[in-house]
């Protein structure tokens, strides 16, 4: 049995948990699911610019679980922009740590549905 997953330290929701090609009906499109932490790599490395070790350090985990997070990520991404697929951030075990925000429920952890925001469903299902 594997051990439980830690926690992630995020630093607050994304601003937006859905992203989709331009001029197709979300119902149509296939979903990837893109974990929160997943979502807190890639800003991280790639949009803030820092080191592995850096950011093993502000999530508490491993630097070689920054690294396997970060191929998913850029394996996902990378599906649903070749792909014409659709993007959904999801939520996974966090803590968050600066100024508290309110968190919108559809974002972590929830999926969308197709009669509106519920958890348990993912977007489009």
């Amino acid at each position: 049995m594997p051990r439980p997953c830690r926690d992630r330290i995020v630093s607050g929701p994304p601003g937006c948990v859905v992203y989709k090609p331009a001029g197709v009906p979300a119902r149509t499109l296939e979903w990837v699911r893109l974990a929160l932490d997943e979502f807190e790599t890639i800003r991280l490395l790639d949009y803030q610019g820092l080191d592995q070790e850096e950011v093993a350090r502000m999530m508490g985990v491993s630097r070689p679980t920054v690294t396997r997070i970060y191929a998913r990520a850029r394996q996902k991404i990378a599906q649903a922009l070749t792909e014409g697929k659709a993007i959904s951030i999801e939520g996974v075990p966090y803590t968050i740590t600066g100024p508290m925000q309110t968190l919108p429920a559809y974002g972590m952890g929830r999926g969308r549905g197709r009669h509106g925001w519920r958890g348990g469903r993912g977007p489009g299902m």
